[in-house]
């Protein structure tokens, strides 16, 4: 069963459920990884639904911030409860010790070993962690190992 499929059942079998909060959260995923599908065309892959709704959670995250300046609780509160639901399709996190380990490795490998090197640093890191971590710990990481 693929990614999307996956999504697909899981949202048939919260419809029969009728719980309309992962209804709609499963929805929103499936109607963002159909824009990725039709901007990407034919070379859409699995990794491509992956990574679209790991877009999602960012973006969720993101805009946790601006509810929270805003003090909009509600919203902060359906964010967090969208992001729970759509963690349980992306790949298990890697603990901050893994993580350490891949950065300083991979800045071994390719070396670099000052700061204005991040760009080439963080692009080495993103392929060898594939969704594992996002981009934010990824980068503090690296600032950290590389000062």
């Amino acid at each position: 069963m693929t990614f999307q499929e996956n999504i697909h059942a899981d949202m048939v079998v919260a419809m029969k459920a009728k719980n309309s909060e992962h209804v709609r959260v499963l929805r929103n995923a499936i109607a963002a990884i159909k824009n990725t599908m039709i901007e990407k065309g034919e070379a859409f892959t699995d990794d491509d639904a992956l990574a679209s709704v790991a877009a999602q959670v960012k973006q969720l995250k993101d805009a946790i911030i601006d509810f929270q300046a805003g003090g909009r609780d509600d919203l902060v509160a359906q964010n967090m409860a969208d992001i729970g639901i759509l963690e349980t399709y992306l790949p298990e996190q890697l603990a901050d010790e893994a993580l350490e380990k891949i950065v300083a490795e991979t800045l071994s490998e390719i070396g670099v070993t000052t700061p204005q090197d991040i760009g080439k640093a963080m692009g080495a890191v993103m392929k060898k962690v594939q969704g594992q971590a996002d981009g934010t710990r990824v980068k503090t990481v690296v600032i950290k190992l590389l000062q």
